[in-house]
């Protein structure tokens, strides 16, 4: 079986290395962190990655913008996990500094992809 294509996207790559650097900030978390704030955002996180190759592997436009369209939301609900999990004190100040680039470049590319999507002939 061939390597799915879906690890050449650059989106996917951005949102497997979020994924991965949120997982790294929540392990140190306290449990009542963990069990809270943390499993909620390692869960959005890794599903921003989950829907992008499974949009993927559909193989059919109107299917990969449907997941595409829930790998964003899936962003969205990060982004506000973050949020919380900042003012709650319990991300520093180089978590934010590792994974606010990532997110800079995320957001705009994976609406640029949603675009060319249905822009292909």
């Amino acid at each position: 079986m061939n390597r799915p294509d879906f690890e050449d996207l650059e989106i996917y790559k951005l949102a497997e290395n979020l994924a991965n650097v949120i997982w790294n900030i929540v392990k140190k978390w306290d449990n009542f962190a963990k069990d809270t704030v943390g499993k909620q955002i390692v869960r959005s996180a890794d599903s921003i990655c989950a829907n992008i190759a499974e949009g993927r592997g559909r193989y059919n436009d109107r299917e990969n913008r449907h997941f595409i369209k829930i790998a964003r939301g899936s962003l969205y609900e990060t982004i506000s996990w973050l949020r919380l999990a900042y003012v709650r004190k319990l991300l520093q100040d180089e978590d934010v500094t590792n994974f606010k680039p990532i997110l800079d470049k995320l957001l705009p590319k994976l609406n640029a992809y949603l675009k060319s999507i249905g822009n292909r002939n």
